[in-house]
């Protein structure tokens, strides 16, 4: 039997959040449409298990700066689609002086046979550059789309 919608975005997230990310492309399907509708920089939907994996690499060096987080907050709603969630939870990161940062996030999935073929994943652009130490990354991406 196929893992559920639900048991699909908690090893997702949990994924994402453990930094364990080399086996997160085999969650979707070969075929999908991940979106990331309130990314800065604007980014381009996913639509292959191949753009994910590429998407999903990081380079060990870059693992070890990211700050530790985990998955808080979770509340999975389940629709009259049975292939189709909306996930509410948040990223807590922990900043280098041990305080504490949320960034809040809605994943909209449709997860078919145990894979995910869709997402919208909104997530909080200006909690997560900051909670990564990384706001003036964000503020020279906003500032080269303005002057484009």
């Amino acid at each position: 039997m196929s893992p559920s919608p639900r048991e699909v975005f908690l090893r997702l997230v949990h994924g994402v959040a453990s930094g364990d990310v080399d086996d997160l492309p085999d969650l979707y399907g070969e075929v999908t449409d991940v979106r990331h509708p309130m990314a800065t920089p604007e980014s381009e939907p996913l639509t292959s298990r191949r753009t994910l994996k590429e998407h999903f690499t990081v380079p060990p060096e870059a693992r070890e700066s990211l700050p530790k987080r985990r998955v808080v907050d979770v509340v999975v709603h389940e629709t009259a689609d049975p292939e189709v969630i909306v996930a509410e939870f948040a990223y807590e990161f922990t900043l280098p002086d041990d305080s504490s940062s949320k960034v809040p996030c809605v994943f909209v999935m449709r997860v078919r046979d145990g894979r995910i073929i869709e997402s919208r994943d909104y997530i909080d652009p200006i909690r997560t550059y900051t909670a990564r130490g990384g706001l003036d990354l964000l503020m020279a991406a906003l500032q080269q789309d303005a002057a484009s």
